[in-house]
């Protein structure tokens, strides 16, 4: 029995770096007082359609939709901020505050060819920043982005682009004139922007064709098209990133592959030159929230792809399994008071330990623990279960030492005093 294409079994031996990325989040979002929120997976088709776009790749080819046994057309979610906007207004979360800072990490379901870094099931992790349309929003989740890949040991691995997309209003002229120029090269366009010049052709700006981008050099710029308020509040987002010493490229055909953006567009990419490297995009949504129903509240955000993500703290960090356990060697498992005595204090410094349950001879199981390159064996053989006594074998060394049991709590204070042992 395999399991489905482009879905991965998270393993014992991997989930330390998924749990080591938890923390990382949940520890500088929160001095931020952003708040982890959980929706759900299944959301209402129509939910992803107005808000992502019906002419987007997302809601045409990726989406796994499907009719439930009450008729209703769900969706397994694609994307996270659509799911969280739907939440503000369904809990009218914004009658408590008036800003909501927000963060989530799960799961993702797009039906896309599976390759390295992209799965049919993947994981985000995103922040949304709801209720200000100030530049200083931007920054601040700009900011909390470079800021936890400082923190996960990916620095200098990645750069920023940035672009202004503008309003609606002023993408819509500027989609007639790309039109009309682009119109001039149509048999020479790749088979995508063709299709996307009646639907999405923003999207064909994105086109990742060799003869695509050339056509492109000489087409009109997005930014001749922007008026003094989207200009004023992409030039702010540049200060504050030169003066925060937040390094950044603009990319003038940078657009972002849904409908609900506006003004600011930005994503974070990897230095490996493969059609796979952004493990972060994002940017500003005023109109979202509206759109599904709600009031008009401004907001901004970015997702960051998990699997990508670990790609690259592979490369940069040893993701070693944590062995620094205590092994537990005992010769006779129906003894009782001396085991149990033994785990309870190891509970109580909350120290990583595993109990060998083969029943196997002592020999056996401390050849075992160096399998498993644990640090300290406790070796408990009859002559220690007569004299409530342990053997402790430090493995590494091969030296050992035998104490009394009602000495184990000083025994541990010693070891932990001078780092020997963390805890798990």
């Amino acid at each position: 029995m395999q399991s489905l294409r482009g879905t991965k079994d998270i393993l014992p031996n991997e989930i330390h770096i998924w749990q080591t990325i938890h923390k990382i989040a949940h520890n500088t979002l929160n001095i931020y007082n952003y708040e982890e929120i959980r929706t759900p997976i299944i959301e209402n088709t129509e939910l992803f359609q107005r808000s992502i776009g019906n002419f987007t790749d997302i809601v045409n080819k990726e989406m796994y939709s499907f009719h439930d046994q009450g008729k209703r057309h769900i969706t397994l979610r694609p994307e996270g901020t659509a799911s969280i906007a739907r939440a503000l207004i369904t809990n009218k979360m914004y009658t408590e505050k008036p800003i909501n800072r927000l963060w989530y990490l799960g799961p993702m379901f797009r039906y896309e060819r599976p390759q390295k870094g992209r799965q049919r099931q993947f994981h985000q992790l995103g922040i949304e920043c709801i209720g200000s349309d100030m530049p200083v929003a931007d920054i601040e989740v700009i900011k909390l982005a470079n800021e936890i890949l400082q923190k996960i040991e990916c620095k200098d691995q990645y750069s920023l682009e940035i672009n202004s997309i503008g309003n609606l209003h002023e993408r819509e002229i500027y989609k007639l004139d790309l039109v009309e120029y682009l119109k001039k090269y149509e048999n020479e366009l790749d088979k995508d922007s063709k299709n996307r010049m009646s639907k999405n052709p923003l999207r064909i700006l994105d086109s990742k064709n060799l003869k695509t981008q050339e056509i492109l050099k000489d087409a009109p710029k997005l930014k001749q098209y922007l008026n003094k308020t989207s200009l004023k509040h992409f030039e702010t987002i540049c200060e504050h990133l030169t003066y925060l010493n937040i390094k950044y490229k603009i990319n003038n055909y940078l657009v972002r592959g849904l409908d609900y953006y506006n003004y600011t567009a930005f994503e974070i990419k990897t230095k490996n030159f493969n059609q796979q490297n952004t493990i972060c995009g994002g940017g500003r949504y005023d109109n979202l929230i509206e759109q599904l129903g709600g009031p008009r509240i401004p907001a901004v955000g970015w997702a960051i792809g998990l699997e990508r993500l670990i790609l690259l703290m592979q490369k940069s960090i040893s993701h070693r399994i944590q062995q620094d356990r205590i092994y537990i060697a005992i010769q006779n498992l129906y003894t009782i008071d001396i085991l149990w005595d033994i785990i309870h204090v190891l509970q109580e410094y909350q120290l990583k330990f595993e109990l060998d349950l083969s029943n196997n001879n002592l020999s056996k199981q401390i050849k075992r623990a160096n399998q498993l390159k644990a640090e300290i064996c406790f070796i408990i053989g009859e002559n220690e279960i007569n004299d409530k006594s342990i053997t402790i074998k430090w493995l590494k060394t091969r030296t050992q030492q035998t104490i009394k049991l009602s000495n184990l709590r000083k025994y541990i204070k010693y070891l932990k005093r001078f780092h020997y042992l963390t805890k798990y």
